[in-house]
């Protein structure tokens, strides 16, 4: 059954009738502690919302939760769907148009990734810069709605470099490192072979994962200016002598969220005072 905006919204209104969202945050694989700092929530499940559905992967709740950070009214996808379980494009428009139809202006898009920088292991952040849609499709194919978006949208700034100044300065305040580099997405479940990591170093990757990019695309067409973190899980398949597990996945990504739950906060504080 197709479900329109319209209904998906609707919904979403008869628990939050006057929320106005300023920043919407996607959580990945361990990162969902983030979404417990927001003050005065409203949650709802995915499985409530026309036209959303729940994930099937552990480490991924599934929540839609509204709430406050640092004062800023935040829109958070806690739990994110990824196309290797089958999910529709149709589905993956609508969880990011909801995000800009509650009113958000930018989007941050965090994810588990394997990074492919000997020097950047397990348990640090990587600022992305750019990305290479390496999954079979695009999440615009097909049908274009014109009130949404242009049929052709340019992806020169896709990760926006405002945004990625003000990451910066906030992580050199916390004393963070926030390493940059340039995202693979692949289609997965199955993690990438040695040969597939040395070919994606050839063609500039620095961190590989199995989400992002159609976010990011999705984002950019309907107007969000995106910045993208990535908790680096793993050395990718080649780099070290480590077996690559979900549940390593899950767990370095809980230590990399203790760093994300000081850099986004702190990030929307400093974004919002220069709006």
């Amino acid at each position: 059954m197709n479900v329109t905006m319209q209904e998906t919204m609707n919904t979403i209104r008869k628990y939050a009738p006057r929320f106005v969202a300023k920043t919407g945050i996607i959580l990945g694989s361990g990162l969902g502690s983030i979404a417990e700092q927001l003050t005065n929530p409203i949650t709802i499940p995915y499985q409530a919302i026309p036209g959303m559905g729940a994930g099937l992967v552990a480490g991924h709740a599934s929540l839609l939760v509204l709430g406050y950070l640092n004062e800023v009214p935040v829109v958070c996808m806690k739990g994110r769907l990824h196309l290797y379980e089958g999910i529709s494009l149709e589905m993956l428009k609508t969880y990011i148009r909801v995000i800009k139809m509650l009113g958000a202006e930018t989007v941050i898009i965090t994810g588990a990734a394997g990074s492919l920088r000997k020097e950047v292991g397990a348990g640090e952040i990587m600022l992305l810069t750019d990305h290479i849609n390496f999954q079979p499709m695009n999440a615009l194919v097909g049908h274009n709605d014109e009130t949404v978006g242009p049929r052709f949208i340019g992806m020169e700034n896709a990760y926006d470099e405002e945004l990625r100044d003000i990451a910066t300065r906030v992580a050199q305040g916390l004393d963070f490192k926030l390493p940059n580099g340039v995202y693979i997405s692949v289609l997965g479940p199955s993690f990438e072979t040695p040969a597939e990591i040395r070919a994606f170093r050839t063609l500039g990757a620095d961190a590989v994962g199995m989400s992002v990019a159609q976010e990011v695309i999705l984002a950019r067409h309907c107007g969000l200016r995106v910045l993208g973190l990535c908790a680096i899980t793993n050395l990718a398949a080649g780099l070290s002598q480590e077996k690559l597990t979900h549940e390593g996945t899950l767990h370095y990504g809980e230590i990399a969220a203790r760093k994300l739950t000081k850099l986004i906060p702190a990030f929307i504080r400093e974004y919002a005072r220069g709006r």
